[in-house]
């Protein structure tokens, strides 16, 4: 008997398909909103979700992911009155089963529950978890464990790859975990850093050359793509690679064979290609700069990996791990993040992403030196400064914006005597913080003499606790 929940706020359609679960011998459980269903599904277990699309407290594809990943890993129908192409492909793409609308027969609603039901009884019989060497990846969001569950996948089969997302985002470190996780992993990953590739030398890095096959080849060298033999070749910022290049490499890809540069015959490479790229190759076919079958090559499997910002809940581990490995390289202390520093990283939106917390924190460490505890103040100005002008901006600006200044950028910077202001009392109310409320130390550490530093907390209305 399976465990069934239905998602819906019309009563017909739950008492309908609770009747219908019923018997098929299995049993249903009802919620009437997102909220019950999500605390539902983190305190039982579940095979088979049907999930309503507009539900009163939101809509339902936006919790699909979080659904998804919940304990017990259930299979999502999306049931829906207001079906729609959009719909439909969202659906797919965030890993629904099926998605169906409530006009089609019941009988039509059940057949995806029948499937849905098998399927899960052949992995249990047939497929055992993965344990995975995830080193560096850090975190235990629900967007980054779908992308875990992906590199499980990759990491089982010999398949190409490709790793697509923002700058920042770890691609190589996902590509390295796919082939670290591989049958191939005791053979080496080749990278290929296709923006530095010069036009003129991308045929002779690849496929290698002979000895005089061109001005300045005083000797034969073997290309990269013999050096990936038995082990996988990582393609990085794929989109970079020229056009004629990747017509050669296209055929290298189909056969596994090519031929050296001055070279009278081909020789064979058994390799496996992971790629990654931040850009859209789908708009770069369309614009014909990148070859749609070369594409179709690349992405038989497909992860994309998420911006910090989609999986902010993660920043805190990610903050913490690399914090000590940064502490270990300098010889330091471990240090204590104060909740307001946490709150900072929190808040920053991190368009570098990973790498520019990683950046962020090593400048924070070097600025702490000795000091036990990390303070905002420690953190780069840019990103103090970004944090400042976003908690002005979050209220009413003292000036409205002139006519015709929506044709400008829509921000509206703070007056600089606020943002030195609005900085200065954080930073005085970091100090005293880090001080213990101890005058002197405060005093030594910001080279204020004490009559000034009066005058600031009186200025700031900064009070010691009581």
């Amino acid at each position: 008997m399976a465990e069934i929940l239905i998602i819906d706020d019309d009563e017909g359609m739950r008492y309908s398909l609770s009747a219908l679960v019923s018997k098929l011998g299995h049993h249903p459980s009802c919620a009437t909103t997102l909220k019950d269903g999500l605390q539902a599904v983190s305190s039982s277990p579940f095979d088979v979700i049907f999930l309503d699309v507009h539900l009163p407290d939101g809509n339902g594809l936006s919790a699909l992911a979080e659904f998804k990943m919940s304990p017990s890993r259930p299979e999502i129908i999306i049931i829906t009155g207001y079906g729609s192409q959009d719909g439909a492909e969202l659906a797919i793409r965030t890993g629904a089963w099926d998605y169906i609308e409530k006009g089609s027969t019941f009988k039509e609603m059940l057949l995806p529950l029948t499937r849905a039901l098998e399927y899960r009884a052949e992995k249990r019989k047939y497929i055992s978890p993965p344990v995975l060497n995830r080193e560096g990846i850090i975190g235990s969001s629900v967007r980054l464990q779908e992308c875990l569950d992906l590199l499980a996948q990759a990491s089982g089969c010999d398949t190409s790859v490709l790793i697509t997302g923002e700058t920042g985002t770890g691609k190589e470190l996902f590509a390295r975990a796919i082939h670290s996780n591989s049958m191939r992993k005791d053979k080496d990953l080749v990278v290929v850093d296709c923006a530095s590739l010069p036009e003129n030398l991308v045929e002779s890095v690849l496929f290698g050359h002979e000895k005089g096959s061109f001005t300045g080849a005083d000797r034969s060298e073997e290309g990269l793509i013999k050096q990936a033999d038995g082990g996988t070749l990582f393609l990085d910022e794929v989109g970079e690679l020229p056009l004629k290049a990747q017509k050669s490499f296209l055929r290298v890809l189909q056969e596994h064979c090519f031929r050296p540069i001055g070279s009278k015959k081909e020789i064979r490479s058994n390799f496996r290609v992971v790629s990654a790229t931040n850009q859209n190759l789908d708009h770069m076919v369309s614009r014909g700069t990148f070859r749609e079958d070369l594409l179709f090559r690349l992405r038989a499997l497909t992860i994309r990996l998420p911006s910090l910002r989609e999986r902010s809940e993660d920043i805190g581990e990610l903050a913490r791990y690399y914090a000590d490995k940064l502490c270990a390289r300098y010889g330091l202390k471990t240090k204590k993040f104060s909740p307001e520093f946490l709150d900072a990283l929190q808040a920053y939106n991190w368009p570098g992403n990973v790498r520019e917390l990683v950046n962020a924190l090593e400048r924070s460490i070097s600025m702490a030196r000795e000091l036990p505890s990390l303070f905002p103040i420690h953190l780069p100005t840019r990103i103090r400064a970004a944090l400042a002008r976003g908690s002005i901006q979050t209220g009413t600006p003292t000036n409205k914006p002139q006519e015709g200044d929506e044709k400008k950028d829509n921000a509206v910077l703070p007056n600089l005597k606020t943002l030195l202001e609005t900085t200065e009392r954080q930073y005085i109310k970091d100090l005293v913080s880090f001080a213990g409320w101890d005058i002197k130390k405060a005093c030594s550490v910001s080279g204020l003499s004490r009559s000034r530093f009066y005058e600031r907390l009186k200025k700031h209305q900064i009070q010691r606790p009581t």
